[in-house]
């Protein structure tokens, strides 16, 4: 058979698996994704991205970093947020629906925000189908020379206990096309790699070839789902509507063009095959869940559309994968490792911001930047954070699938109670407030420094000036996906002889042979791996930015000021939201965005032994 090494074997080609390849391809890393479906999804499936998800998209500003050299060279993150804000639909309204008190049917009951998150830079949700959002990564990954190599199914899949198994390959993993010749030698290929990432669904072979348990429950709750350009009479039918009937319980998720997804509640019955316990789609068709739907949305109308976009079936599980990694070889992302209800768009969102939590670190060891210990966070994140959704996914799918309250049923869902629930919970669904706990890139020692700027959770959006021209720039846009850890120094009133004296001091610690600037930069090249910033709280009129010590202005465009633009419109409000006192603060931010640590600004101690729990020197 035909052979081959790679740095990293992504299996499957959905939203979790493209956000891993192309991440990684954008980090450099040999990578290369296989997919056992002949092309990308045409319709349906996932269709909703959340707040922190668009954050992870947006293109982010151009950075100009300099070398040592004096070389100059420019930088962006994934470039993907303006398709996306292009092609799909936003959803910025939220509508509530339940009984008439005459039981004549539904009433708008409410109609509040859709994203109750209050620091959401884009403070709505965007609705595209799977293929689409499929289509904008492909077609970034092939301006990189990478494509999806379909269809191909693996095998076969072994970890060699020798680290330096095939020159330092030790996952052996066999492909076999599968529109090939009919022989299965010539067919088949065996790919060596350093790690693997399974990202093939709820069903994952890979999972499955290490046994892998999935642990929860499957519910009673059976849910039916249709795709269409509705012919209606219902007024909220492009808001995102919560309908609870006598009926049973629905949903509309408005989506890109003139299309809507509609959720329609089931009686288990009527799509469970009584002999095996299982769904049988065959029983019921997209017109029978329309009918369903009608009902539940009486007195308004539904026509039968021409056609359906796309339609299904399914029951709502919760579970977890007990383990997300073998060895720190190989790796299992998105709904590979977790599934639960649809509800509350938190799919799709979850299984890519899988990948972007795993691509960065794995970028860093492949380099040798970073001990492999490193990979263990992301265990220790991701299945924290799955474990919480599936917490919430429970109680929110309850209270979703649950009859409404009414005169004759006192024991039902109230109105009240699940819209406490929806905005309760908006931190957590928009993905705004996940929080990672202590690790070895989570330490909160220095919390206070910065209280409001909470470590483990990802950089709130704030409006800064560029010092030299009094430019404004949100600093997520500084704050580019580029495998650096960015070092954000806020300097205090730099217009103060006396501050200027403390950074001065600070650079030179800094710049010492046991700082981490120093100990941990690849080839000696601090910029290589770190990005300093400097945010200081001098106003724009007295502001000397070039008095500021090189260090914390290796080019004119890495200096910035807490004002406000001449329009006074933003900005002026980065310390005091942060929490961040007059004698300033050093914060690291991490390649993906959130905060790993805190410290003043003569703690460079503190720095250097946050980078050495888990950096290689350079000198390694």
């Amino acid at each position: 058979m035909k052979e081959s090494q790679v740095d990293v074997l992504v299996i499957g080609a959905g939203p979790a698996g493209l956000m891993c390849s192309f991440g990684l391809a954008r980090a450099d890393v040999k990578v290369r994704v296989v997919d056992e479906r002949p092309k990308k999804v045409a319709a349906g499936q996932a269709d909703g991205i959340q707040p922190r998800t668009i954050e992870v998209f947006q293109v982010l500003t151009t950075a100009i970093n300099s070398t040592n050299d004096g070389v100059y060279f420019a930088l962006q993150s994934y470039g993907l947020a303006d398709r996306l804000l292009r092609e799909g639909n936003q959803m910025h309204m939220a509508a509530f629906y339940n009984p008439k008190s005459d039981g004549s049917g539904i009433e708008l009951t409410d109609r509040v925000p859709d994203v109750t998150a209050p620091t959401a830079r884009y403070p709505f949700e965007v609705t595209l189908h799977q293929g689409a959002i499929e289509a904008i990564f492909l077609d970034s990954m092939k301006e990189m020379g990478v494509e999806v190599n379909r269809p191909i199914r693996p095998t076969t899949i072994q970890i060699s206990e020798d680290k330096n198994y095939h020159d330092g390959h030790p996952v052996r993993v066999v492909l076999k096309l599968l529109e090939g010749t009919g022989n299965d030698e010539e067919d088949s290929e065996v790919v060596y790699a350093k790690y693997v990432v399974g990202a093939d669904g709820a069903h994952s072979w890979v999972r499955k070839s290490f046994d892998i348990a999935m642990e929860g429950e499957q519910t009673d709750y059976v849910w039916g789902v249709i795709d269409m350009i509705p012919d209606t009479d219902f007024p909220d039918i492009r808001n995102k509507t919560a309908v609870h009937s006598n009926n049973g319980s629905c949903m509309i998720i408005p989506r890109e063009g003139d299309k809507v997804r509609v959720y329609t509640q089931l009686e288990g019955k009527a799509a469970i095959d009584a002999r095996s316990g299982r769904l049988d789609k065959s029983k019921l068709g997209p017109n029978e869940l329309l009918d369903v739907a009608r009902k539940s949305f009486y007195p308004y109308t539904f026509k039968a559309p021409q056609s359906f976009d796309w339609w299904t079936i399914y029951i709502i599980g919760q579970r977890v994968a007990s383990s997300y990694s073998v060895q720190e070889r190989v790796f299992i992302a998105g709904d590979a490792c977790h599934t639960h209800s649809p509800k509350a768009g938190q799919g799709m969102n979850a299984s890519m911001n899988d990948s972007y939590n795993l691509v960065w670190k794995l970028a860093h060891v492949l380099r040798g930047w970073a001990s492999p210990e490193l990979l263990k966070t992301y265990e220790f994140e991701r299945r924290k954070y799955a474990q919480d959704l599936i917490t919430f996914d429970k109680g929110f799918a309850k209270l979703f699938s649950g009859k409404p309250r009414t005169e004759l049923n006192q024991d039902g869902v109230s109105h009240e109670e699940f819209i406490r629930a929806f905005q309760t919970f908006g931190g957590f669904t928009s993905g705004i407030g996940v929080h990672y706990e202590g690790s070895v890139i989570v330490n909160a020692k220095h919390q206070n420094i910065a209280a409001h700027l909470v470590t483990g959770e990802r950089v709130p959006p704030q409006y800064l000036l560029r010092a030299a021209d009094s430019r404004p720039f949100e600093i997520q846009d500084l704050l580019p996906s580029d495998t650096r850890f960015k070092i954000l120094v806020f300097t205090g009133n730099t217009s103060e002889p006396s501050q200027l004296a403390k950074l001065q001091t600070l650079a030179e610690e800094l710049q010492a042979p046991d700082s981490f600037l120093t100990k941990f930069s690849p080839g000696g090249k601090p910029e290589t791996l770190f990005d300093i910033i400097s945010i200081s709280s001098a106003k724009k009129e007295s502001v000397v930015y070039n008095a500021l010590p090189q260090l914390f202005r290796s080019h004119w465009s890495k200096a910035f000021l807490d004002d406000t633009p001449f329009t006074g419109q933003l900005g002026g409000k980065v310390y005091s939201t942060y929490g961040i006192g007059a004698a300033g603060a050093m914060v690291v931010v991490r390649p993906d965005g959130y905060v790993g640590t805190i410290a003043p600004l003569n703690g460079v101690t503190d720095l250097t032994d946050y980078f050495a729990s888990f950096l290689t020197s350079s000198s390694a």
